[in-house]
C-alpha cells in the first residue's frame, strides 16, 4: 500500500519539475543569422540568472534556424524577459519571445517527404 501512495507522488514531482522548467524557459524567434549563443545570452541576462541558452542548428546548412531557447533560474525572470523583449529589435529583426512549449514529439513536415524529393 505504501508503494501505491509513493508512486503517484513521484510522478507528480516529475511532472511539476518538468512544468517548472517550461515556466523558466523562453522561446526566442526571429533571430538574425549572426546571433549566436553568447549574444543571445547577453541580450537576456539583464532579466536574471540564466541556466542555459540553446540555438538549434540545421544539420544540412550548419546555420541556426532563426530561433533559440533561454532557460532562466527563476520563472519570474522568464516572465520579465517576455514582457520586455517580445517585439523588441535585435540586429534589425523583431523578436518573438514567449514561454517555450514542450515538444509534441510529432515528426516535422520535412520528415514526411521522401528522400528523393
Amino acid at each position: 500500500a505504501v508503494d501505491a501512495v509513493a508512486s503517484p507522488t513521484s510522478r507528480a514531482v516529475a511532472m511539476a519539475s518538468e512544468s517548472s522548467i517550461m515556466r523558466r524557459t523562453v522561446y526566442v524567434g526571429g533571430l538574425e543569422e549572426q546571433v549566436d549563443r553568447k549574444l543571445l545570452e547577453s541580450a537576456f541576462v539583464t532579466f536574471g540568472d540564466i541556466k542555459a541558452v540553446e540555438i538549434p542548428v540545421d544539420m544540412k546548412t550548419g546555420k541556426h534556424r532563426g530561433f533559440g531557447f533561454v532557460e532562466f533560474m527563476d520563472a519570474e525572470d522568464a516572465e520579465a524577459a517576455i514582457d520586455n523583449m517580445h517585439h523588441a529589435e535585435l540586429y534589425g529583426r523583431t523578436l518573438r519571445v514567449n514561454l517555450a512549449r514542450a515538444s509534441t514529439g510529432k515528426p516535422g513536415e520535412n520528415s514526411n517527404r521522401p528522400v528523393w524529393a
